[in-house]
C-alpha cells in the first residue's frame, strides 16, 4: 500500500475528465490536479515548448512526493511522454496509448477517425499508434483547434459550436469512419454534441477510463494502491485564474473542486495530502 497522491497535469481544465475516472475508479487514491492555465491551450504552441512545459511540471509534481505522473493532455502526451519515461524513474502515464487500445478492440471495421488539437494531429502520433496495434487500419486525423477554446468558456452546447463541429466532422463521416477517439481530454465534455452529430453508428472514444484503468493496474503491480476503506484527498492547482478555475472545475468534474489553488511552480504550498 502506499498512500501517496497520484500527480496529474494539463494545460487547462481538460484533464478533469481523466480525473473524474480516476476519482470514480480509485475513490481511496488522493490527487493532486494542476492545471496550467496561464500558458494553455498546448495545441497551438510547438513541441518543443510543450515539452519544456511539462518537464517543469513534472518536476513540480514531484515536489508533492507523488508516485505517479498522469499526463492528462493529449498535446503534452505526445511532445513529452517518451522522453518523460527515460528521465524519470516513477510511473508517468500518458492517455494515448489507453485511447487506440479501446478503439482498435471496438472498431468494427478498423475505420477510426481522431480528432485533437493541431500538435496533436499534427506529430501523427496517434497514427503511429493505431497502425502499430493493427497493420490493417485506416485513420483520419482532424485537428479542431476551435473545440479547447469552447470547452474553456464553458461553452459545451449552441448553434455556434454546433456548425463549427459540424464543419470538423463532415468530411470525416463522409469518408465512413465507424470510431472516433477523442484525442483531446477537453473533448469529452462535448460528447453528447459529437454524438448528435455523428449519430448511433460511430463509436465515440474517450482515453479517460481507459486511463484510469492502466493507472489502476500500474498501482496494483507495484503493490502501491491505496487502502479504499478510506476516501482520497484531492487538490486543484493552477497557473491561471483562481476563481475561473474554480468555476469550471466545480462544473465539468464536480464538488470535489472545492476552490482552486494559485501556484508559480516555483513555490509547494502545504496541501495537506
Amino acid at each position: 500500500m502506499n498512500r501517496r497522491p497520484i500527480g496529474m497535469f494539463d494545460s487547462g481544465v481538460g484533464g478533469l475528465t481523466v480525473a473524474r475516472s480516476v476519482i470514480d475508479l480509485l475513490p481511496g487514491e488522493s490527487l493532486v490536479y494542476l492545471g496550467d492555465d496561464a500558458r494553455g491551450p498546448y495545441g497551438p504552441r510547438q513541441p518543443d515548448e510543450v515539452l519544456g512545459f511539462s518537464r517543469e511540471i513534472i518536476e513540480y509534481l514531484l515536489g508533492f512526493g507523488v508516485k505517479m505522473v498522469v499526463i492528462a493532455c493529449n498535446s503534452a502526451t505526445a511532445a513529452a511522454l517518451e522522453r518523460a519515461h527515460l528521465e524519470y524513474e516513477i510511473p508517468i502515464v500518458g492517455v494515448l496509448e489507453p485511447g487506440v487500445r479501446a478503439a482498435v478492440r471496438r472498431s468494427p471495421r478498423l475505420q477510426i477517425g481522431v480528432i485533437g488539437t493541431r500538435l496533436t494531429i499534427g506529430s501523427g502520433v496517434y497514427e503511429r499508434a493505431i497502425r502499430r496495434k493493427d497493420g490493417r487500419a485506416s485513420v483520419f486525423g482532424q485537428a479542431c483547434p476551435e473545440f479547447v477554446e469552447f470547452v474553456e468558456r464553458g461553452e459545451v452546447e449552441g448553434d455556434h459550436i454546433y456548425e463549427v463541429a459540424l464543419g470538423y466532422l463532415e468530411p470525416m463521416k463522409q469518408w465512413g469512419m465507424d470510431t472516433l477517439i477523442m484525442g483531446c481530454t477537453h473533448y469529452p465534455l462535448l460528447a453528447g454534441l459529437l454524438s448528435d452529430i455523428l449519430g448511433p453508428d460511430v463509436a465515440l472514444i474517450s482515453s479517460a477510463d481507459e486511463t484510469a484503468c492502466e493507472v489502476e493496474d500500474i498501482l496494483d503491480r507495484l503493490g502501491w494502491l491505496a487502502d479504499g476503506s478510506t476516501a482520497g484527498r484531492h487538490r486543484f492547482l493552477t497557473t491561471g485564474d483562481i476563481a475561473k478555475s474554480t468555476e469550471l472545475g466545480r462544473m465539468f468534474l464536480g464538488p470535489e473542486v472545492e476552490g482552486a489553488i494559485h501556484v508559480d511552480l516555483k513555490t509547494h504550498p502545504d496541501l495537506g495530502i
